[in-house]
């Protein structure tokens, strides 16, 4: 686009001086054709320059909004489930920007069955459209995460897990549990979790845990 843009002004600037030096002798006549040749040229190569400019304008805007939001600071935390097996994760957005939910995917990569086993799944398409639970569009890679219902709330808390709202605040935490018929996590066991700025591909959130 830029490229073209150039090209043009310069093919204008050429007609110009041609159209000068082929003018022949100087009347008055010629005088007056010249100054119009002259106007006409110096508005196309202001429009086309407007048009460059605009057009490098609208790229930076693009760049710009493709920019990834800043969490200055998170924390995280791994509970075992009260008589199950798995555990409750839980990432909490201490400070740093407002971010859409829409925009986020969570990729968790469990150590399952104390052998060295690695799991990979991710949380996608969220909001969970169910309310308080994952669902299978919700779900890629590796299944293990639990998807009864209530799994990505606090359960008999007054605070909504961040995964079911449209957007993760300051203070908002992620919750979700990790199903122990799908990972058998042990204790010592690794479980790091990504928060993934999906327009810009960028994690935002990384969190190392230990069962």
């Amino acid at each position: 686009m830029y490229g073209s843009g150039r090209h043009l002004v310069a093919l204008l600037l050429r007609i110009f001086l041609y159209t000068q030096t082929v003018a022949g002798p100087v009347t008055d006549q010629s005088r007056a054709v010249s100054s119009v040749i002259s106007v006409i040229l110096l508005v196309a190569v202001t429009v086309v320059l407007t048009a460059v400019l605009s057009a490098a304008t609208l790229g930076l805007a693009e760049k710009l909004d493709d920019t990834a939001p800043v969490v200055g600071q998170s924390d995280g935390a791994f509970t075992p489930q009260d008589g199950f097996g798995g555990g409750i994760v839980r990432i909490t957005h201490v400070a740093g920007d407002v971010i859409r939910v829409s925009e986020i995917e969570v990729a968790v990569s469990a150590d399952c069955g104390g052998d060295g086993t690695e799991k990979h799944g991710r949380l996608v398409n969220l909001p969970a459209k169910s309310g308080d639970r994952p669902q299978g569009d919700n779900i890629e890679g590796d299944d293990i995460f639990d998807e009864s219902t209530g799994s990505l709330t606090e359960r008999g808390a007054d605070t909504t897990g961040a995964l079911v709202t449209d957007e993760f605040r300051p203070g908002d935490v992620i919750v979700f549990r990790i199903a122990g018929g799908d990972c058998d996590l042990r204790p010592g066991d690794t479980v790091t979790v990504r928060v993934v700025h999906t327009p810009s591909n960028a994690v935002i959130i990384r969190q190392q845990l230990t069962a």
